[in-house]
């Protein structure tokens, strides 16, 4: 059953399409929305949040219309934000019975400490909260998000600045929330997080998606390996089978293949028959990074992935 839904979503601020025409259905899944700064991300947050009325189209949250049934919406979600949404001159306790309060909780305080005690801020809680470290005040946002029990919680860049450790306690935490049958809705841009702990991503660029699926599946429809060689001399067109050439950096070529073992020896003969020195060559698995590069990138990325194009980029060398 689809817990969010989206149907030509689209947002403009004045000539500017921020989001375009967006289709999305989302369960109840860790589902992480992926792309560079001004890719639509927020805007798309924003609308599903009735923060923001869409520009056309329509979204749903829970079977509600974001802006027809916006107070049911509001009732059924929670957003952490970005940027801090705390008073540090107040205790952790008294954040989230103040939240409680806002959304008509019964019993405020009994439920604040349900919500603490999850986030592992119990012995913290009558602490001001300037005293806390950055990945405490996250979890705190986190108690004050879940005090009222949403079906639905929306996440902008939650680890964003964190140590490892923090980062890996918050998404403890998120993992627990989504077994417990809570839909998880957020950004990022740590590839590493969306590929080791979401169900599927979103990956939106200029408004638009341009991929969506489990990060297996993506990583797949790309190639399993990426082949790195280190060279010296000019190297010329390839066209070697279940291989693609993507870029050439100063003397480092990257390529994309099915499987490494295979390529590594099909490259390594076709570099020497053009007459190149191999300095290193290398083999890993494909990474969300990979897939992220390929589908967004930079505007030359993207021609790499282009043979013709890239062909023509060699000759110009």
């Amino acid at each position: 059953m689809s817990v969010i839904v989206t149907e030509n979503l689209t947002r403009y601020y004045k000539d500017l399409c921020a989001v375009d025409h967006v289709d999305l259905e989302v369960g109840r899944e860790i589902f992480g929305l992926l792309g560079p700064n001004g890719a639509g991300k927020s805007t798309i947050v924003k609308m599903l949040t009735t923060l923001l009325r869409p520009s056309d189209g329509r979204a749903c949250v829970c079977g509600h219309d974001v802006v027809k049934d916006a107070v049911r919406v509001r009732e059924s979600i929670s957003y952490v934000p970005q940027e801090m949404a705390l008073d540090i001159k107040l205790t952790g306790r008294e954040n989230v019975v103040l939240f409680a309060r806002l959304y008509g909780v019964p019993n405020a305080r009994d439920r604040t400490d349900e919500a603490l005690g999850l986030l592992g801020l119990a012995d913290r809680a009558d602490e001001l909260v300037r005293g806390y470290s950055g990945g405490m005040r996250r979890r705190l946002e986190l108690a004050q998000a879940l005090v009222h029990e949403p079906r639905v919680l929306f996440l902008d860049e939650p680890t964003l600045g964190l140590d490892v450790a923090a980062r890996e306690k918050i998404w403890e935490h998120v993992h627990a929330l989504k077994e417990k049958g809570m839909t998880i809705f957020m950004t990022t841009h740590y590839m590493d997080e969306a590929d080791r702990y979401c169900d599927r991503v979103a990956i939106i660029d200029r408004g638009k998606i341009s991929a969506i699926g489990t990060p297996q599946g993506l990583k797949g429809e790309i190639g399993r390996s990426v082949v790195t060689a280190s060279v010296s001399g000019e190297p010329g067109a390839f066209s070697l089978e279940g291989v693609r050439l993507l870029k050439v950096d100063d003397h480092e070529l990257v390529f994309m293949a099915g499987d490494g073992a295979d390529a590594l020896a099909a490259i390594s003969q076709e570099l020497k028959r053009q007459g190149l020195e191999i300095h290193s060559l290398s083999v890993r698995e494909t990474s969300l990074d990979d897939v992220f590069l390929q589908k967004v990138g930079t505007p030359e990325d993207r021609s790499a992935f282009d043979g013709s194009k890239y062909r023509l980029m060699l000759r110009r060398r």
